[in-house]
């Protein structure tokens, strides 16, 4: 039994090792200026929490 979790273990990291693939993203700078807005908004705690954004978006569509 454990030769075979040892198995089954060993093919998932191999399955998992096998799909990743590194690639490189290139960002606008409109993209790369709100990345540095969200950072910023992270850094000062100016967060919302999903629940108040839904009941935000359900308002706004109403």
């Amino acid at each position: 039994m454990i030769s075979e979790n040892s198995q089954l273990l060993a093919t998932i990291e191999k399955i998992l090792t096998s799909t990743e693939v590194e690639e490189k993203v290139n960002l606008t700078s409109e993209q790369i200026e709100m990345l540095m807005m969200s950072e910023s908004d992270i850094e000062n705690n100016r967060l919302i929490l999903e629940e108040d954004l839904e009941k935000q978006d359900e308002k706004w569509l109403k």
